[in-house]
């Protein structure tokens, strides 16, 4: 668990169901995520049930709670990719990259290995391109029509890096 300013991240438990449930199925929150909107409560329940149970060896993920309430997700998914979701009524406050600015350090530190955390995001996802690169990272490349979004749309994919920090400062 790590607290932040204003957040707790924490692991996920059975009770987050409700609210993971409402960001899911939101097509709005949906739009850049790697599917569209859950159309089933069970789909979000089999996403908590592997949230919960995952091998943590190559993650670093939290719940984000604000104030007791699950309001998202957000960390290291395969090691080295970070990713996050928030429910939109949070938007623009700076949650995620407080989130964000928490998990990182602790993710370089988790896995040595890593030359750099990556990240991908629709280039017209404009909030998460600047939080991306307010976090630090860098835009790598830019691939057109290389994702699929749920047999909607062929959509662009801009590929992200954040290098390891040098020097001796060591953050946990």
């Amino acid at each position: 668990m790590i607290a932040t300013r204003r957040l707790t991240l924490r692991p996920a438990q059975d009770d987050d169901l409700a609210a993971l449930h409402e960001i899911f199925s939101d097509p709005e929150t949906m739009r850049y995520w790697e599917r569209p909107a859950f159309e089933t409560r069970d789909l979000t329940r089999d996403f908590l049930r592997v949230f919960m149970t995952a091998d943590w060896s190559d993650r670093e993920e939290y719940i984000l709670d604000l104030d007791g309430q699950c309001i998202g997700k957000a960390g290291c998914w395969t090691k080295a990719e970070v990713g996050y979701i928030l429910h939109r009524d949070y938007w623009g406050k700076g949650l995620c990259f407080e989130a964000m600015e928490a998990i990182i350090p602790r993710a370089f530190a988790k896995f040595p290995d890593v030359p750099a955390l990556t990240a991908e995001a629709d280039p017209r996802n404009t909030g998460s391109v600047q939080l991306l690169k307010k976090l630090g990272f860098q835009q790598t490349r830019l691939e057109k029509q290389n994702f699929d979004y749920g047999g909607i749309e062929m959509c662009d994919t801009a590929y992200f890096e954040l290098p390891r920090p040098t020097g001796r400062k060591r953050i946990l």
